[in-house]
């Protein structure tokens, strides 16, 4: 490059891209993966009798009574509540036991040897940056150096050792590339699907039964689930997901009928505790504005179904008035 003006927006922009990166990089290696709160473990109460019990009903019994009052959804293939016998606690909805770390992370998408460290929700926002900026990184460097690899093919750089250097720069750009996009690709559907790695290969079993789809929200909501509400955000390695990583929001279309999130289902099961093992528990502030809109859609038609029964039934009015 002659031009000092194309020096400089490049010099720039690689900087820029480079200090992206490393950030984007640190924050997903110091990150510590977050665990289950105090909740979700037992009691040492709970842990003695858990003991004493064989595997089985009377197993299970225990850990229902224990999980009664937490905002789980999912189960083992068997139907059972998800226990970590290393941990000695109850699993929360998408929690996973990781073998190298040996602790429970919470939303486990995968460990991650390259950056030897869980990838979860405390850090994923910060893994899919780190994917995005080192792919733009690689991409420029092996455009900015396009020029000079045609020309060492083409005899149009000097006869120095330097062009041996433009030549391995622009193949491991190149490659890096290649890899970096398919992996970032296939993290960005992921996300599109609110699913983990650990999902998309076994999916979420729920008291209903297996759902593939049953975190998912939609596309936008899916985004907000890991890059937040606040835009300005959303390109910056600072954390911004939703929620607390104990409990997500499910979706509407096959919602566990034993755990309702609206208003009028949360209503009946304090009617009738008795029905409900596990009594619903309302979702966190930042999870719960997800499904406001759809919750207020559902309000809106009941209280206009019943405006509509009032005013067809005028003589019933009048009869109970007097």
């Amino acid at each position: 490059m002659e031009n000092i003006g194309e020096q400089v927006v490049c010099l720039i922009a690689y900087h820029l891209l480079f200090a992206m990166f490393v950030w984007s990089y640190w924050k997903t290696i110091f990150t510590l993966p977050m665990n289950p709160s105090k909740e979700f473990h037992l009691s040492y109460a709970e842990k003695e009798l858990l003991e004493r019990e064989p595997r089985g009903e009377a197993h299970q019994e225990v850990l229902r009574r224990a999980a009664k009052d937490l905002p789980i959804y999912t189960r083992t293939m068997s139907g059972a509540i998800r226990y970590c016998d290393r941990c000695q606690l109850i699993k929360p909805d998408r929690c996973h036991h990781c073998s190298v770390c040996d602790k429970c992370i919470l939303k486990m998408d995968h460990h991650c040897p390259w950056v030897n460290n869980c990838v979860g929700f405390s850090n994923y926002k910060f893994f899919l940056l780190f994917l995005a900026y080192s792919l733009l990184y690689c991409v420029f460097i092996a455009a900015t150096d396009l020029q000079y690899f045609i020309k060492f093919w083409t005899n149009g750089l000097p006869d120095t050792q330097a062009k041996f250097h433009i030549m391995f720069l622009f193949f491991a750009a190149a490659m890096f590339s290649v890899s970096l996009s398919s992996l970032f690709g296939y993290h960005c559907w992921l996300v599109s699907k609110n699913k983990s790695t650990l999902e998309a290969f076994r999916s979420p079993v729920f008291r209903h039964g297996t759902d593939k789809n049953g975190f998912s929200l939609g596309f936008g909501k899916n985004m907000l689930q890991v890059f937040g509400d606040e835009k300005r955000y959303w390109l910056l390695p600072i954390f911004s997901s939703l929620g607390d990583g104990c409990s997500f929001p499910t979706c509407l279309v096959n919602q566990d009928p034993e755990q309702p999130s609206t208003p009028a289902g949360l209503n009946s099961s304090s009617k009738n505790p008795e029905n409900h093992q596990f009594p619903a528990k309302p979702l966190r502030e930042s999870q719960s504005h997800l499904l406001t809109d759809s919750q207020s859609w559902t309000e809106n038609s009941t209280s206009l179904g019943k405006g509509k029964a009032g005013m067809s039934n005028p003589a019933l009015t009048m009869e109970n008035e007097t």
